[in-house]
């Protein structure tokens, strides 16, 4: 019997192949047909293994709306997998990937910068954790801080731990993206330079924040995609905080009526997102990177 362990081991590893085959379709490093190709001849690669919705939903100008269009064009059931294609599906598929001019390896456009946030207690932090589960390959923002190290914590993996001279350096050269003082005492930000540089590769990346820090980031980068979560009502955000028993009543409160204000600013982004599923809200946001 397979140790279970292992077995969570190969499927994590599966999981990231196919992430960095997508990846590479989206980013426009390997054409859409030769990856086709691949998949058909190596039945036990990555490639083969994607669902036929991830491929084609991986190709830059295919979206969610066009994928099943697409799907009913070529007669191929969405539960395919890419390498399980039979030989007049596969015909069908290639007459349209050539059609569409999917044969040559483009070049890498620039990445997007997906900021996420939303009032307290509307999960934003649930649905970041579910996107880390089920898309290894997404890229997450590292913020900076002047507090110390908690115990598990990694440096350039949780955060980066700087002094508070570094700090003051970074803010003075312009490179925070935003910053704030948290709790009157420590200060956090979001370092400029890996971000640009990771959207120059070509890399999209996804920015957990708070209203304040995603105005300061949309101001400095226009092209940035904010993204608003809400609460399926406004009852249910009530019943989440309270669940949470991390703060008092009086605290409850305080943070409710922030949740008023917050949520009065969801006109000035650009998608809202409603997070009545982990799964859906977590996936919409994802799709975000590569539509939009």
């Amino acid at each position: 019997m397979r140790d279970p362990a292992d077995a969570s081991r190969i499927a994590v590893e599966r999981r990231r192949a196919r992430a960095a085959v997508k990846n590479s379709i989206a980013r426009g490093e390997r054409d859409p047909l030769s990856v086709a190709r691949f998949a058909w001849d190596n039945i036990d690669s990555a490639e083969a293994g994607l669902r036929i919705t991830e491929y084609l939903g991986a190709m830059p100008g295919v979206g969610a709306i066009k994928v099943p269009r697409i799907l009913e064009a070529v007669d191929i059931s969405s539960r395919k997998r890419l390498g399980a294609l039979g030989r007049h599906q596969r015909e069908r598929l290639t007459a349209w990937l050539v059609a569409r001019g999917a044969t040559g390896k483009t070049r890498p456009t620039r990445g997007r910068l997906i900021v996420v946030a939303g009032p307290t207690a509307v999960g934003k932090g649930t649905v970041v954790a579910r996107i880390r589960d089920k898309h290894p390959d997404v890229r997450f923002s590292v913020s900076a801080t002047t507090r110390a190290p908690r115990p598990g914590e990694t440096e350039g993996v949780h955060y980066f731990f700087v002094s508070d001279d570094e700090f003051d350096r970074v803010v003075a050269a312009h490179q925070m993206l935003e910053w704030a003082v948290v709790h009157g005492q420590n200060r956090y930000g979001t370092p400029r330079a890996p971000i640009v540089e990771a959207l120059e590769r070509g890399d999209s990346i996804i920015l957990e924040i708070d209203i304040q820090g995603a105005r300061q980031v949309k101001a400095a980068m226009p092209e940035a995609i904010l993204v608003f979560l809400l609460p399926p009502s406004w009852e249910e955000l009530v019943r989440r905080l309270e669940s949470r028993g991390t703060e008092d009543s009086a605290e409850q409160a305080r943070r409710l009526e922030t949740a008023r204000t917050e949520l009065a600013a969801q006109d000035e982004f650009d998608e809202t997102i409603v997070n009545d599923d982990v799964d859906r809200a977590a996936e919409a946001v994802v799709h975000l990177m590569t539509n939009h």
